[in-house]
């Protein structure tokens, strides 16, 4: 029989003692409250929006050099350097900035916390679209791997930011997986939804899954149709039963199974801007949207939806609308 010291003893209940603690699990208020500063993270995407993390168009802009119009593909870039900007008009950082200052303006009206990403890493000029570089999941957030040149790179002032918040980072994707947060979305507390793109490979959706597995998270996999970069062009909830689609570019397979959740779906009007499904719940049935949809905003008051609208036009030039301009840290639970 090995003898065990006195004080080897003493050690032994002293661990016994002061023993690990699994429970509750980190996700919990309890931990989150005690050992984090406040409850952290997203297990929907209409509950009370309570922190979003943001960045204001600035300098990073300038970049786009209005003499590199590429016309086979209309758009403004440089192939070498990696960026691009889309359409005929170049940024008109003036006009981004006050409407992007507008909707800072509502969202603290509406009682969000407004936290910003601060400087933008040099030359990644789509940077004011922070919901692809963070997810809210629960207890904290998941920082994505950009896909293409012109993005990769605004992952660390998002990592910063964080840190310096003190929000929980559950994963960076890292690997080969990429994923775009603008492609994630939360039907309920218990299913999300990732649409597969050039922006989303499966590599980056396994790892998004594996976070998710661990809080009884359903992750559905959605391909999304020819360049559809993301799912928020397409689908974005806008209380825990209302979801606003624009059908013609969501695979049946989607919309049969948003049907069998019993998911009523209000439908984009086809003659209002594509961006108008690019919009925001604060909270369940109060939804910021472009006002360039007067057609859709009918439909939704009729259905005693709260809409605030706002010019966003100078902002969903570049590539991403009121959506992808807002990554939410915190919300309540519905």
């Amino acid at each position: 029989m090995p003898i065990i010291s006195e004080e080897e003893h003493r050690y032994n209940q002293l661990i016994k003692t002061f023993a690990s603690v699994p429970e509750p699990a980190f996700e919990s208020d309890e931990e989150q409250e005690a050992n984090w500063g406040g409850r952290w993270g997203c297990t929907t995407d209409v509950g009370r929006l309570r922190v979003v993390l943001m960045h204001r168009p600035g300098a990073e802009l300038g970049v786009v050099d209005p003499a590199r119009f590429i016309p086979e593909i209309g758009a403004y870039g440089d192939t070498e350097a990696g960026w691009y900007w889309r359409g005929k008009t170049p940024p008109d950082l003036p006009a981004m900035q006050a409407q992007h200052d507008k909707l800072v303006a509502i969202l603290k009206a509406e009682q969000v916390r407004v936290e910003m990403v601060g400087e933008a890493a040099p030359g990644r000029m789509k940077s004011c679209y922070t919901r692809d570089v963070v997810i809210g999941v629960g207890g904290g957030a998941i920082v994505c791997r950009m896909g293409p040149r012109v993005r990769r790179g605004e992952e660390l002032p998002a990592t910063r930011a964080l840190a310096r918040l003190g929000v929980p980072v559950l994963r960076t994707i890292h690997g080969t997986g990429i994923v775009e947060g603008g492609s994630f979305a939360w039907i309920d507390r218990k299913t999300a939804v990732i649409g597969l793109s050039s922006r989303v490979n499966e590599e980056g959706a396994r790892q998004i899954e594996e976070v998710l597995k661990v809080q009884g998270v359903e992750l559905l996999r959605v391909h999304l149709t020819g360049y559809r970069l993301h799912i928020d062009g397409t689908f974005v909830m806008l209380d825990a039963e209302t979801a606003l689609i624009n059908p013609v570019l969501l695979p049946f397979t989607f919309l049969e199974e948003l049907k069998r959740r019993r998911i009523r779906t209000v439908e984009l009007d086809p003659e209002d801007h594509p961006f108008t499904v690019n919009c925001l719940a604060v909270r369940p049935g109060r939804v910021i949207m472009s006002e360039t949809s007067p057609r859709t905003l009918e439909r939704l008051d009729r259905l005693g939806m709260e809409v605030v609208s706002l010019p966003f036009e100078a902002v969903t030039r570049g590539g991403g609308g009121i959506h992808c301009s807002t990554a939410p840290l915190a919300r309540d639970p519905v």
